[in-house]
């Protein structure tokens, strides 16, 4: 790939070449700002002294081996399994984030080290003392209940400096509201129970600290996140960014689908949609920028883009993983439930970008500034067999997730040496082991430390009283029922990484759905979908405002243009929920395509209207008529689908008058 590229605005070429490199560490910096600023997760210290750094290295390399060891031959007890590696991620988290953004000074590695050092204590207790606490039938003495606590308090101001004050703070919340149940209100009202027996819950029990999310982190999440890891190091991020400039870069509004296709293919990995806007962002943002499109647009853009692609099977930034897992079903039957709502989300995505590009009469990235497919996959391509080899261990061989992601990571390293472009050397995979263990601390710690919400929940039935609260206050209509879920999931994921979001609000908010009749898989499908959206909804949009940080947009004009773009993502989950034949179970070929087909023909109408745009400018008035219409097509009931499909074609066919009286009645106008 060149290192000169250009773009073309109202026509006109625009040189990106070597001499702009000043602008570009700029841009790059801006990046950093915005990283360090709106993800806690990047704010890491510095390690000179190298025995410290080889210490840190070591004990990141040995946990990742451990876990491959595990995956390989099983895990030891459940609770011992699930401690060592909560213990794993604490050590690591006190030794690499400092306690607060600027405590970069050397006094504060005693305090830190003090604290990584008891990060160990709570594992070796409960290995030594493991029958008696298995046996003891919730009898405790002080001394559990000393370590319990321990463990909460390195668990909260772990997840403080990993996460940000968000998630701690609901953990504090709701171990004071376990406390003092008995003296408050109405629904909130519980029998109230003593902080040593809540603090045992926490550290004793799979309902605590030591929960379903945290065994999903200790087994499928780490290992993909390995797995991640080991195809960075292979170069997987600049084959995504290349493909997607040789396959897009040339359409009309070239730079903006390129964004979307790399961004959505690398939150889909990664799961961490914030360091996914920067990390490409730093890139598309520019170009986008360059073409013509508005700096608030660009910005909408990558941070939709990359919040998307924890929606994307096959890995749903590991998401997928605890969906499946809480509600019991295969991984499987979650990621293809997944794939057409996702790829409607996309498509939206897609043709918004190229009708506003049609509009502003934007063009693309002239064709010998871009690389040349076939050379990409000459050189990177062969690293795409991992995908499709994980695909196939997921779905066709019957091998379970935990071994299926330890072959795959093989496959990797094996398939990475064909080219020497790709070729990982022994050092690679050490830095490969080091960097997927540091990567996995921000989910582990956030699921242990949302483990505290959900054993009191749990401990509390507050989850079935809310569940019945929503109910009521809906009077049992499901329409109000999913809007007041909608609301609920997108105040409790402000601030939250996606994992704790949807743990959260699958907690509190999917039973309320099953409760009146919604099938599980569906309504967690759809607080997952609300609970994520909450990174680019104001007004806490933090995908949104790190997008405005490389842009140089106004951060709340971002997160709303954010919203606007990525609408299909909001109606999406109320149409699958009155249409689940949307998510492909147990439909046969014909119902499958007309169902996907309608689906496909509505989002494209839906975004229409929302761009305003068909041919020539669409009429204010007649843009909501469109997307009455559209939503309408969407229905599972022939009636409105005949009214949606009459809307829609009484205002096509105005817009088709209108572009032959404009001398627009030609296809290039689309």
């Amino acid at each position: 790939m060149t290192t000169k590229r250009s773009s073309e605005t109202q026509g006109d070429v625009v040189e990106l070449s070597p001499g702009e490199s000043d602008a570009r560490g700029a841009l790059e910096d801006d990046a950093a700002e915005a990283v360090a600023k709106y993800d806690a997760e990047s704010r890491v210290r510095t390690t000179n002294w190298k025995p410290l750094a080889f210490l840190i290295s070591a004990v990141a390399v040995f946990t990742a081996l451990y876990h491959l060891w595990t995956a390989y031959a099983g895990p030891p007890a459940t609770m011992v399994h699930r401690s060592i590696h909560v213990s794993a991620m604490l050590f690591l988290t006190f030794m690499i984030y400092p306690p607060f953004r600027n405590a970069q000074q050397n006094w504060w590695r005693i305090p830190d080290a003090a604290l990584a050092l008891l990060s160990v204590v709570p594992t070796v207790y409960l290995i030594v003392n493991y029958e008696n606490i298995v046996l003891q039938a919730g009898r405790f003495s002080s001394t559990d209940v000393l370590v319990a606590a321990l463990l909460v308090v390195l668990v909260l101001e772990a997840a403080r400096r990993v996460t940000g004050w968000a998630l701690p703070i609901l953990a504090v919340l709701f171990i004071l509201f376990g406390i003092y149940g008995r003296d408050l209100p109405g629904l909130f009202r519980h029998r109230g129970y003593d902080l040593d027996t809540l603090f045992y819950n926490f550290y004793a029990t799979t309902e605590g600290v030591f929960s379903t999310a945290i065994g999903v982190s200790a087994t499928y999440i780490f290992l993909f996140i390995l797995f991640g890891a080991f195809l960075a190091k292979s170069g997987m991020s600049q084959l995504f960014n290349d493909l997607a400039l040789a396959i897009a870069g040339q359409t009309r509004g070239g730079p903006a689908k390129v964004a979307t296709v790399a961004s959505g293919f690398m939150g889909s990995i990664n799961g961490a949609a914030i360091a996914n806007v920067v990390s490409t962002g730093a890139f598309t943002i520019p170009l986008m920028k360059k073409i013509g499109y508005t700096r608030t647009f660009a910005g909408a853009v990558e941070s939709t883009a990359s919040v998307g692609g924890q929606i994307l099977p096959p890995i749903m930034g590991a998401a997928a993983f605890i969906m499946a897992e809480t509600i019991g079903v295969p991984y499987t039957t979650v990621a293809l439930a997944a794939i057409v709502p996702a790829l409607l989300y996309y498509l939206s995505l897609i043709a918004q970008i190229h009708l506003r590009a049609t509009r502003m009469g934007l063009k693309g990235i002239s064709k010998e500034n871009l690389p040349d497919i076939l050379q990409v996959m000459k050189e990177r391509g062969h690293m795409l067999l991992p995908l499709v080899f994980l695909v196939y261990m997921l779905f066709f061989t019957g091998y379970t997730i935990l071994y299926s992601a330890l072959f795959t990571i093989l496959v990797t390293i094996g398939i990475s040496m064909i080219r020497k472009t790709t070729r990982m050397s022994p050092m690679d995979m050490i830095q490969a082991l080091d960097q997927g263990t540091r990567s996995a601390i921000s989910v582990a710690v956030a699921c242990a430390s949302v483990g505290v919400v959900v054993g009191v929940v749990t401990i509390t039935g507050f989850g079935v009283i809310l569940a019945s609260a929503i109910v009521d206050l809906s009077g049992g209509v499901l329409f109000w029922t999913l809007v007041m879920s909608m609301f609920a999931c997108l105040v409790l994921g402000m601030g939250l990484p996606s994992i704790p979001a949807y743990i959260v609000t699958a907690t509190m908010a999917a039973p309320a759905l099953v409760e009146l009749g919604v099938e599980p898989l569906v309504a967690h499908l759809f607080v997952f979908y609300f609970g994520l959206f909450a990174n680019i909804t104001p007004p806490v949009a933090l995908a949104s405002f790190a997008a405005a940080g490389i842009s140089g947009g106004r951060p709340m004009r971002t997160g709303v243009a954010s919203m606007k773009l990525a609408a299909a993502g909001y109606v999406i989950p109320f149409i699958f929920v009155y249409n689940p034949d949307l998510l492909l179970r147990d439909v046969d070929f014909v119902t499958g395509v007309q169902v996907v087909g309608s689906a496909v023909l509505a989002i494209l109408l839906l975004a229409t209207a929302l761009e305003g745009h068909f041919m020539v400018d669409m009429s204010w008035y007649l843009r909501p008529v469109i997307a009455v219409g559209a939503v309408m097509m969407l229905s599972a009931d022939l009636t409105y689908d005949l009214i949606g499909i009459g809307l829609v074609a009484a205002v096509l066919a105005i817009q088709l008058i209108r572009a032959k009286s404009q001398d627009r009645l030609h296809f290039k106008s689309i």
